[in-house]
């Protein structure tokens, strides 16, 4: 006969699984409610955010020039212009080889434009001009039907675009602050806590700031790569304005996904109307095969090293970053699991057992002397 069940064992099971279920909900709403007051404070956080990814990346340059007797204040401003240069000669580098070939890029746009008119009228399509006139004209009438609704759309793009500025500003200002006062952080922050907080929380901080370092090298290399391979495909089927796209493809890989999507666009545009479509489709397999290695090789790996996260959990972090928050969600997801991951690694040390160790005062015995 089957064994009975113990009807004490049983309800002390169900008690003990309604606790964790009570404590467990109870953890979810409090999460939840962080969640509503960070949305809520959003204009705030997210140049504070900014603010933090340009500190990490500029940091090892204050500290050395700190290091070398240079004023707190005089550092951070130094390192500060720098990188607007900086910022200034990758938009010039981009920005001007581009200008000085516009009009051959657009002759070119003009002719690839014409030759897909040529090979839509010929077979299998044979679309003549008269369906093709049609179409457009009928594109224009509704573009004219629509003409709120596009207003509607300048309007919060100009307003998105505003609203990009004011963040880019803020986070310049609070991260030349940083850069000045950054080491006095923690010491302040452990005169304000109480208790065990005090020691605590310093800690945890400071391995989040070793850990959002370690995320900014990756990503950084992570784009040098996707850079590196991409120029030299672009090179090898001589495409005009190799470097500035090489740039570009390094500057837009710390924007997930569209950063990928808009380099890749370029690129193709470009071998589209200087080289062919051929060439055009050697790009875009090349773009692909590149991004791909990244998504699924290059990034899981390099971040995993450095973040202590398993490639496993870094492709499903961006997967749920992605779905709940779109591209800024895609972004944060791998620092804000790694940052989860210092928290519950340090929870997880101060909850440990203690080590038993030998107790050396213990005379020998039969059961104890070494053998």
């Amino acid at each position: 006969m089957p064994a009975m069940l113990s009807s004490t064992k049983t309800a002390a099971a169900l008690r003990r699984t309604a606790r964790i279920s009570a404590e467990s909900l109870l953890v979810l709403l409090m999460a939840a409610v962080a969640l509503w007051i960070l949305g809520r404070m959003w204009s705030v956080v997210w140049p504070l955010i900014v603010a933090l990814f340009l500190t990490t990346m500029t940091w090892p340059l204050t500290r050395f020039l700190r290091n070398r007797g240079w004023a707190p204040a005089l550092a951070a401003a130094v390192v500060t212009v720098l990188f607007l240069l900086v910022v200034a000669g990758i938009v010039a580098l981009i920005a001007v080889p581009v200008a000085s070939q516009s009009g051959e890029l657009a002759d070119g746009v003009v002719e690839g434009i014409q030759k897909v008119r040529e090979w839509a009228a010929g077979p299998p399509l044979n679309i003549g001009d008269d369906q093709i006139s049609g179409a457009f004209d009928a594109a224009v009438a509704r573009i004219q039907d629509s003409v709120g609704s596009m207003v509607t759309t300048v309007v919060s793009g100009v307003s998105t675009v505003f609203n990009g500025l004011v963040t880019a500003v803020l986070a310049l200002f609070l991260m030349f602050f940083f850069l000045k006062d950054g080491p006095r952080f923690l010491p302040w922050l452990t005169r304000q806590l109480p208790g065990r907080l005090a020691t605590d929380i310093p800690v945890v901080t400071a391995r989040g700031w070793e850990t959002l370092g370690a995320f900014v090298r990756s990503q950084a290399f992570v784009g040098l790569l996707d850079a590196l391979f991409i120029g030299l495909g672009l090179w090898f089927l001589d495409v005009p304005l190799v470097l500035p796209l090489a740039v570009l493809t390094f500057v837009s890989a710390f924007v997930p996904i569209v950063g990928a999507l808009f380099a890749g666009l370029v690129a193709v545009l470009i071998a589209l109307v200087s080289n062919g479509l051929t060439d055009a489709l050697l790009v875009l397999a090349i773009i692909v095969v590149v991004q791909q290695l990244e998504g699924n090789v290059f990034q899981p790996m390099i971040q995993s090293r450095g973040l202590g996260l398993h490639a496993a959990v870094v492709l499903l972090a961006v997967t749920l970053g992605g779905s709940l928050a779109g591209i800024v969600g895609s972004l944060l997801a791998v620092p804000a699991a790694a940052l989860i991951a210092v928290i519950w690694n340090y929870v997880r040390e101060q909850l440990a057992l203690p080590r038993e160790e030998p107790d050396t005062d213990v005379p020998p015995t039969a059961e104890n002397a070494p053998a």
